[in-house]
């Protein structure tokens, strides 16, 4: 399944790191959000993109841009990679029903039981804006997310 740009995003519940849900539709009328759909915590890819993320945040999150990095790793194990690595944005887990979001974003790998890595940018109204979806071995490249991120703020 392919989502189309300037359609509506699929909209999600799920617990953080810490247990709390997050939910896209709650960003409405107030941030852009980037989904960020990665493999397996602790992984060498995962973490060297998502410690990038952490090295260079307020390109990624703040006033008006929030991050949403999405695996289908349980919470508990969410927690402990993100206090290893100091990921202080919400790590949100899908885990159960397993890879449900993934499938959503036509992410979701079968064979390996977890998401391949998507990036998608949803503006302030919902509607999915960019979108990039990269194989599981090929680490993406964020600079395409900073340029998407910078056009979107216009």
């Amino acid at each position: 399944m392919t989502l189309e740009i300037g359609r509506a995003a699929p909209d999600f519940a799920l617990p953080d790191q810490h247990g709390q849900e997050t939910s896209l539709s709650s960003f409405l009328g107030a941030k852009s959000v980037t989904v960020l759909f990665y493999p397996y915590a602790f992984s060498g890819i995962c973490t060297s993109e998502l410690g990038e993320l952490r090295d260079d945040l307020a390109a990624f999150r703040g006033e008006t841009a929030e991050l949403l990095a999405v695996s289908c790793d349980h919470m508990f194990s969410l927690r402990a990679y993100a206090e290893r690595d100091g990921l202080t944005y919400p790590l949100l887990s899908d885990f159960w029903p397993h890879g449900e979001v993934s499938r959503a974003y036509g992410v979701f790998d079968e064979q390996r039981g977890a998401a391949v890595r998507g990036t998608f940018l949803v503006d302030r109204e919902g509607l999915l804006r960019w979108q990039l979806v990269n194989p599981i071995g090929t680490g993406r490249d964020l600079d395409d997310l900073r340029l998407a991120l910078r056009d979107l703020a216009g």
